[in-house]
This record gives C-alpha cells, structure tokens and sequence, in this order.
C-alpha cells in the first residue's frame, strides 16, 4: 500500500475538522496546531549522520510544519528508539541545542528499545499556536492567485548527493541536507496575506500538485523561475534537467503560498525586513493538477514529481 492509499483509507476515520481531511500539513484544534513526523535510517537520514544532525533533522522538519501554519512553536513530544549508549547522549546534546534554538520546550514523549542491528526510527510531535486569523490551509489557493516560495530549491537534494559521494561537497548544500532551517518566523509574519500555505518537504513539484489537488484549481509554474542557489549552480549547469531535478529531490523545508498578486508588495516587505528570499513562480488558474512551462513553452511533467513512500 502506498502512501497515498493509506491516507485515503484513513480519512474515513478522521472526519472531525481538526483533521482537514487529512489534506493538510497539519491538524489545527483549539488554537492550537498539531503536527506530527517519523524520520527513519536509511530513509530519512544516513546511517553515519551525526546523532546531533539527526536530533536537529527531526526538531526542524515538524517546525516546518507549524512555519506553514504561521503557527507558534510551543512544544514537543519526543518517541526515541533506544540503542547505543554514546550515540543516544549525543542525541539528547542535540535536542537541547536545537531546541533552544528555536525556544520550544520538550513537554513529553515515550522511548522504546529496539533489537540490535535494527534501523533507528524517531517520531515527534510539534504543537504550537494557530494565528489570530486562522491558520493557513493548503486548499485556500484562488484562480489568479500568484505563486511563491522562500529560499533556495535543491540544495538539500544536492547535499545528499554529496554526502555519497557522488558530488564535489560544498558547505552550503551539505549544511542543507543536514540542518534545515524551517521558516517559522516567515511564517508567523506572511500568514494573514495568503490564501494557502505549506511546506517543500517531499518536492517542489509533488508538494504544488497536492496544494493544487487540496484547493481544486490548477498551479502553473514557471520552471525557469524557480529559485536555485549559488552554490548548486557551481555544482551543475543551470538547463532544464537540473531545474526538475532541483524541484523533485525533497527536503528543502521552505514555504510554498499562494496570494492575491496586490498583496505582492507587502510580502517583499516581509521578506526584505526578514532577510528571508521569496521568490513569484508562478499562478494558479482554472482547472487542475500542476502545468509546466519553460520559457514559455509548456513541457510534460516528469515521471517522478518527488518522494513518496
């Protein structure tokens, strides 16, 4: 069973509006927003990635979740699967550090032991405040809505490559796939401008089809438009391939919303005050799913939109 099948056999059981259909990054219940991630090895992390890293990993990709929201970051609930002594203390030197970071407070959680040999598995739960004027969902998106996103896309993509050896490693791409940086406060401070709002977890590509499919309209997107970095640049050439390549690789952890193009000034405002890059990638209109163009010729999607389990 895929992903995608067990979510939908699973919205048969998540019927309060809390759950939003479970269409969503996140639950939002009683001011509050709820979100939850497992992170695996070999899946999610390699295994010789620093329990630090892994520790960061985990906190950052359920931030990111509450940084599409525009939540509050209030606390969190750990479920760690016991195994090496040495490797579990530097774990917990980890949470401490990025915890602090971000001010959030570790509230809770459970801890297993798991046979010898056996992946590491973790899962955390995020909660935190939903804005005064409702959290963003990823169905809010309007026919003549334009299209953003913050930072860069593909550096982490590139980093994991690096990390394999299968690229020359740079600081910026390697630091990408091993600490991101979720967007909370962008987040906080965009929220009541948009109509919808996630994060680029699994994908550019994958990620705009589901905001797409939530919000029933379709998104356009300007393939030469979408932010690559310096660094990922000296790394490859800027072509069509590296772009989609860049756009389905995953684990970027930005902000992808969608707005009224009159708003467009103020969220350069946001993002100038913020030092945060936003960069338009293009409009949702009329109809549905995810349609391409580069340099306004329009180009067939590719096999693979992003990871899915």
């Amino acid at each position: 069973m895929s992903e995608a099948d067990f979510i939908t056999r699973m919205r048969a059981i998540a019927t309060d509006p809390a759950a939003r259909g479970l269409a969503d990054d996140a639950a939002v219940w009683e001011g509050l927003v709820l979100t939850h991630d497992m992170i695996v090895e070999g899946v999610h992390f390699l295994p010789d990635d620093t329990p630090q890293d892994v520790a960061w990993k985990l906190v950052a990709v359920n931030l990111s979740d509450l940084a599409a929201k525009g939540a509050v970051p209030i606390g969190v609930l750990v479920g760690y699967s016991l195994g090496d002594d040495a490797w579990d203390a530097a774990f917990v030197d980890g949470l401490e550090n990025v915890l602090r970071r971000f001010g959030v407070i570790l509230i809770g959680g459970d801890t297993v032991r798991v046979p010898a040999g056996a992946p590491r598995s973790f899962g955390l739960t995020a909660i935190g405040r939903a804005p005064e004027g409702g959290a963003p969902s990823r169905s809010g998106v309007r026919p003549g809505d334009q299209l953003w996103v913050t930072g860069a896309i593909g550096n982490a993509g590139l980093g994991l490559a690096m990390r394999l050896g299968q690229e020359e490693a740079n600081e910026t791409c390697l630091a990408a796939y091993s600490r991101p940086q979720p967007q909370v406060t962008f987040g906080q401070a965009v929220a009541r401008h948009v109509h919808a709002m996630m994060d680029v977890s699994d994908g550019l590509l994958i990620d705009a089809q589901r905001m797409a499919d939530a919000s029933g309209c379709q998104l356009g997107i300007m393939v030469e438009t979408i932010p690559l970095s310096a660094a990922l640049l000296a790394v490859r050439p800027d072509v069509l391939d590296t772009r989609l390549a860049a756009a389905t690789a995953g684990d970027d952890y930005q902000l992808l919303f969608a707005a009224d193009p009159a708003v467009a000034e103020r969220i350069r405002e946001i993002s100038a005050g913020l030092d945060i890059a936003v960069t338009p990638i293009g409009h949702a209109g009329v109809g549905e799913g995810l349609m391409l163009t580069h340099h306004a010729q329009r180009i067939t999607l590719p096999a693979r939109l992003g990871f899915m389990h």
